[in-house]
């Protein structure tokens, strides 16, 4: 892939500020990472519902929907999913810049790929909340909804993710949510709650 050139970045007449002010809500990108089916997809559907009750412009962007789409050209191989990232990333925070809740559900398991995702938002002013959705390998492997870590053990599907591929866990996550002592109304609760403390939402 080549690097566009002889391009400009050209500014608009809106300021970030100024559109937060007219809106009544300053964009967020909050950004789910964890194994699959350790419950991103579920908790995140349920906070954007309680969000937008709350009269909050909010968006989710999920791994397996963005790949229908936007990254259907990518596959799993570490290069591909560094690709992913670096687009849900930037997705991200544009919406997060219109004054949305961006809310991503993604497996990231690279912490380089998340670091990347934190990085563009801070230069950009942007809050980003990284959420940890853990759940113990044994937890997600017995709930394994689409069937994926069974075939993975049986050697049908490479790079997957905990089995064939490596997946490095936040080391500081603004929020840590155990999906097997949570309950997702519990989950949603505490994320709520870190959001009103912290960014007034």
């Amino acid at each position: 892939m080549t690097a566009a050139t002889n391009i400009t970045f050209h500014p608009g007449s809106v300021e970030s500020g100024e559109r937060a002010e007219l809106l009544g809500q300053r964009g967020i990108t909050i950004w789910f990472t964890g194994l699959s089916a350790s419950g991103k997809s579920t908790i995140a559907c349920a906070l954007e519902q309680h969000l937008l009750h709350q009269k909050r412009f909010s968006y989710r962007l999920d791994g397996d929907n963005i790949r229908f789409g936007l990254n259907k050209d990518l596959g799993f191989s570490e290069k591909d999913r560094n690709e992913n990232i670096r687009r849900i990333s930037e997705v991200s925070k544009l919406f997060a810049d219109a004054s949305a809740i961006a809310i991503t559900s993604f497996i990231s398991p690279y912490r380089a790929d998340r670091d990347f995702a934190r990085e563009i938002h801070v230069k950009a002013g942007i809050p980003f909340v990284e959420v940890y959705i853990d759940a113990p390998l044994s937890v997600v492997e017995e709930r394994d909804p689409k069937g994926l870590y069974k075939k993975a053990r049986a050697g049908e599907i490479k790079d997957f993710t905990g089995i064939s591929a490596p997946y490095e866990p936040p080391v500081n996550p603004e929020i840590h949510i155990r999906t097997d002592q949570l309950s997702v109304e519990e989950s949603v609760k505490t994320i709520s709650a870190y959001l009103a403390e912290k960014h007034s939402i």
